[in-house]
């Protein structure tokens, strides 16, 4: 028999990237909202991290130079998210299609 393949199947981490790329697209990157920087929320005003999630949500919407303004780090971390995701993926459907292989008479 072959066993469908489910979102339950997929690793906590693969959905934990997703949500946070998909609320990244639909956040409005122009203006300053909730934080979870602990930096900022102590009210220090330098944060090396601030500014990233807001670059990714730019990128995602083709604004490449405001992206790069944003934080540097936001395009090349938005690449690192989407192949963690694919390996993650890739990895799910290989050993899905391998138990479904061996399950076979």
């Amino acid at each position: 028999m072959y066993s469908k393949l489910s979102f339950s199947n997929l690793p906590i981490e693969w959905a934990c990237w997703m949500s946070a790329l998909i609320l990244l697209y639909f956040s409005n990157p122009h203006s300053h909202h909730f934080t979870l920087c602990p930096l900022e929320n102590a009210g220090i005003d330098w944060c090396p991290g601030c500014g990233l999630g807001r670059s990714i949500s730019l990128f995602m919407h083709g604004e490449i130079q405001a992206s790069f303004r944003m934080h540097w780090l936001g395009i090349p971390a938005f690449f690192v998210i989407a192949h963690r995701i694919y390996r993650l993926s890739q990895r799910t459907y290989s050993s899905w299609t391998k138990h479904n292989h061996d399950e076979q008479p």
